[in-house]
């Protein structure tokens, strides 16, 4: 273990002796006292490396990420897993807006709530298919322009008072698959997505990503599983292809 004490420093300051630490060699890093530096982990590519925080990380976390563990013991900010490549993030807490922005490889799993715009523009790459697993519930456009990969929402925190999406689910989404467990309000859906009840192939994919999630954080798989899921997918790959003038 190499610890970093991150109190009172610029991130800047903190991702260079994260870098600085990495390039010594050293594999496992905790990183305490952290209050909302941004970019911690950003563009670090080496599959070895664990970086543990202790704290509240800023935006970006993990942005352009390509093989690290990150594992967050605390809340974290806007745009985890920004464009991320590959690698997991685990957040033992709730995340802000944008998570999973462009996010091309890899997993992410948030035991609480996220906010607005969960996995916007979420993408799958050649052999790569990119996982987030929110335990909680979610803001408004979770989905939104969604191109690939796979989305899976359990409303584990949902309540009479926190509805368990927002507004303008999957607005433009083109691509990839969303599972919610529970009961879905169609009127929070976007006319040109659907839902459909999942296949056997289809539960049996997202079981893996669910167990891994309920292994993380010490939740019954059984009593989660036991609550039925329904599909959300895009009714075409061209959503507003009838707004485009057609060509000569």
């Amino acid at each position: 273990m190499y610890e970093i004490d991150a109190k009172d420093v610029y991130y800047r300051k903190l991702n260079e002796t994260i870098r600085d630490a990495i390039r010594n060699h050293k594999r496992d890093l905790i990183v305490d006292n952290v209050c909302g530096q941004y970019y911690i982990g950003c563009g670090i590519s080496e599959p070895d490396i664990t970086i543990t925080i202790n704290g509240v990380p800023g935006n970006d976390l993990g942005a352009f990420m390509n093989g690290p563990k990150i594992v967050v013991h605390d809340n974290a900010q806007d745009g985890v897993g920004n464009t991320m490549n590959g690698g997991t993030i685990i957040v033992h807490g709730s995340v802000g807006d944008v998570l999973a922005y462009s996010m091309r490889g890899g997993s992410i799993y948030v035991e609480k709530d996220a906010g607005y715009r969960a996995c916007i523009h979420m993408k799958a790459y050649k052999d790569m298919n990119p996982t987030v697993v929110i335990g909680g519930c979610s803001g408004a456009f979770m989905g939104e322009y969604m191109a690939g990969g796979t989305l899976i929402l359990l409303g584990l925190t949902q309540s009479k008072e926190k509805p368990l999406t927002g507004h303008y689910l999957a607005t433009g989404m083109h691509g990839g698959a969303i599972f919610i467990r529970g009961k879905l309000n169609e009127d929070m859906l976007w006319s040109e997505a659907e839902t459909v009840e999942p296949s056997k192939e289809d539960i049996k994919s997202i079981s893996k990503n669910v167990k891994e999630f309920c292994k993380i954080f010490k939740i019954d798989y059984n009593r989660v599983m036991d609550e039925g899921f329904v599909k959300v997918q895009p009714k075409t790959s061209r959503p507003y292809g009838d707004l485009y003038i057609p060509g000569p």
